[in-house]
């Protein structure tokens, strides 16, 4: 369990057992004591930036004065990050620095920081330390309790810094729902963390068993699930603001394979355990639904997840097989490992039932992102270039990248097929454009609609940025920065 807190700086009472942050935010400290007592280490904190900026020091510095002890850590350029982003990640360097030494308290100065970045350095602490020890005989120590000291000035401070914590609590829901074990969060399982999420924050939930689906025409959570022992489930999330009534509906969609297998066509064995990860779509849009109704902001949300395991069993589908997905449209499934696009269509056409006015779906969904945009962002595609281009810039602002690739009319005759009237492959040049064009076909040309293949950032296998190995939240606070800003726009 974290500890945080937040205090004005003429409130703090520094400890010898506490242990200090300042950081050079471009070689200013982002914080300082007040008083004449701290004149001495003021000095040194300058001196020690100074050493940092001009290299002849590379990396953070202890100094001790006044009978307190700091890390002193410039923020430095790093390619490709902007300088929120560095901040974060200085904040997450900085902290586990001071691990190498016993102390009672970490307490960073964020004084002289505006409102805006004393947010990203609660980001860099809360994302870098969380942990997944459920299976761990002998739990890590516990971290100190990290306080932020703000400027007296900043009124708003609460309030915002509270916000921030939702979110994030949010993002450490998501992390520990990837991190666990498929055969531990089977669809069952993860349909009823969902729904008690939901319960406890107001949210309304209602869910689909196979039976139900099967009744209901759903046949791509049915033909996916069929080799599992664990069977499908969709259910949808919903929640709106009774204070403010509003047109704006936004419809998120995840996927959520609990555990991928590939099933008939089956996958490789190494790296196999990763696929753990493919409901992670499912996860994020369900706690970003949440984070939307605690943070009350004014817009109507909704979150439909599609859950599934895919597995080769008696009862599987076999490669050949053709179904009829639930807006009429046959299906020849080409490849079985192609499942996430299967269990999307009944998805996005849920969602389109919902009256939405944009329509959002997250999917880890191809290895053709990864090998086109690598490991650091997620692709992005759609039929709407303002919904698409509001994406992007609410994943800039809290350090999430998002690429956008062509939607291009020209390869939808790849998905032509001579038995059905499409099938769920497009060959193997343009697996994402593809994939997305796939899944086009269920999304009414009328709803403004993007789609977020996050099949590389959702789990990393090393240390990226401030983010320890395993599951990473990606996406989730793209997703509530985007309801915040379609809040504004009303």
């Amino acid at each position: 369990m974290r500890e945080w807190s937040w205090l004005r700086i003429s409130q703090l009472q520094t400890d010898p057992t506490d242990a200090v942050i300042v950081l050079g935010v471009e070689s200013e400290p982002s914080g300082e004591l007040p008083g004449g007592a701290a004149a001495v280490m003021r000095h040194k904190v300058k001196a020690a930036l100074e050493e940092q900026t001009s290299k002849s020091t590379k990396g953070g510095i202890w100094v001790e004065a006044d009978g307190i002890r700091a890390w002193v850590q410039e923020v430095v350029s790093k390619p490709g990050l902007d300088s929120d982003e560095r901040l974060r990640v200085c904040v997450s360097e900085a902290f586990a620095a001071t691990q190498t030494r016993k102390c009672s308290r970490v307490i960073l100065l964020a004084n002289r920081l505006p409102l805006d970045r004393v947010r990203a350095v609660l980001e860099g602490w809360w994302l870098s330390t969380y942990r997944y020890e459920v299976w761990k005989s002998t739990p890590s120590p516990a971290l100190p309790p990290f306080v932020i000291a703000v400027s007296d000035e900043a009124d708003t401070v609460e309030i915002s810094l509270r916000q921030t914590a939702t979110i994030l609590e949010s993002s450490d829901w998501v992390r520990d729902r990837v991190n666990e074990p498929g055969s531990v969060l089977t669809p069952q399982a993860l349909a009823r963390s969902m729904e008690s999420l939901c319960r406890n924050h107001g949210l309304a939930w209602r869910a689909m068993d196979r039976e139900n689906l099967e009744a209901e025409g759903y046949q791509g959570l049915v033909t996916v699930g069929k080799g599992s022992d664990h069977p499908p489930v969709m259910g949808v999330a919903s929640w709106e603001p009774s204070h403010n009534p509003t047109a704006t509906h936004l419809v998120l969609v995840g996927k959520g394979v609990t555990f991928d297998t590939g099933g008939i066509s089956i996958k490789p064995s190494e790296h196999m355990w990763e696929m753990k990860n493919d409901m992670a779509g499912a996860a994020t849009v369900l706690a970003a639904a949440v984070a939307i109704a605690r943070l009350n902001l004014p817009v109507k949300v909704s979150a439909v997840v599609c859950l599934a395991e895919n597995r080769p069993g008696n009862a599987s589908v076999l490669p050949g097989d053709i179904f009829r997905a639930k807006n009429g449209k046959t299906i020849m499934v080409d490849n079985t490992d192609a499942e996430g696009r299967l269990i999307l269509t009944d998805g996005l056409w849920m969602a389109s039932q919902l009256a939405p006015t944009h329509m959002v779906d997250l999917a880890t969904l191809t290895g053709a992102v990864v090998r086109a945009l690598g490991s650091s962002m997620a692709g992005v595609l759609g039929t709407s270039q303002e919904l698409i281009d509001l994406i992007r810039a609410a994943g800039g602002e809290v350090g999430e990248k998002f690429w956008q690739l062509p939607l291009e009319d020209e390869y939808r005759s790849k998905l032509d097929d001579p038995v059905a009237d499409l099938r769920n492959t497009g060959g193997t040049e343009a697996g994402t454009i593809t994939s997305t064009l796939f899944l086009r076909e269920f999304v009414p040309e009328s709803i403004p609609w993007a789609h977020l293949d996050i099949a590389a950032p959702v789990l990393t296998t090393k240390s990226w940025k401030y983010f320890k190995e395993g599951a990473t939240g990606f996406g989730l606070r793209t997703l509530v920065e985007l309801a915040q800003r379609m809040g504004k726009q009303l």
